[in-house]
């Protein structure tokens, strides 16, 4: 049990030291035509617990039914639990801030024109999700660090329906839809 704790702590050592390199470095472009055609999302299933509604963002965009990606993570959960989505846990940090589960490498294995990182406080599993995830747009919360999001919107965690109108109203701006 003691080893466990050490291998712990320095697993989320290792995460942290990866986490700073990465933001250091520019942005890894993605070369994709402007436009909304594919989202993912990251969202903290422990502070917002309707994560599905993010499917409202097809109707919202006009996408296609299959092009939102969602991802949710919880500090701890049952693998054996019925999820509506995919979820991640502190349990699944590798080593050098990799994250070992199968749903977040099947996230990382597509490109997005938006990634949503729907969380407000610092945690490092969903900020090294974040900077992993390959997308032309990343959009977050007020709360948020600024070298992880392109664009950052100052709404509480809870307020989904003004979180969608303020996105629209942006990405109007931007030329995206």
């Amino acid at each position: 049990m003691f080893l466990k704790g050490l291998q712990d702590k320095f697993k989320v050592k290792s995460g942290l030291k990866y986490l700073q390199g990465e933001m250091e470095k520019p942005s890894k472009s993605v070369t994709r035509e402007k436009g909304i055609t594919s989202v993912g999302c990251i969202v903290d299933v422990d502070n917002f617990q309707k994560a599905e509604a993010f499917y409202e963002l097809i109707d919202e965009f006009g996408l296609r039914p299959n092009a939102i990606k969602i991802i949710g993570y919880k500090r701890e959960y049952d693998k054996n639990s019925p999820y509506a989505i995919q979820m991640f846990s502190d349990k699944d940090l590798g080593w050098k801030g990799q994250i070992e589960n199968g749903y977040v490498l099947e996230f990382l294995g597509r490109e997005y024109d938006m990634l949503v990182n729907y969380y407000e406080e610092d945690n490092l599993m969903m900020k090294l999700l974040s900077v992993r995830t390959p997308a032309r747009l990343k959009v977050g919360l007020g709360a948020q660090d600024s070298k992880v999001n392109d664009l950052i919107l100052n709404i509480p965690l809870n307020d989904f329906k003004l979180f969608k109108s303020e996105l629209k109203k942006y990405l109007k701006v931007l030329n995206e839809i």
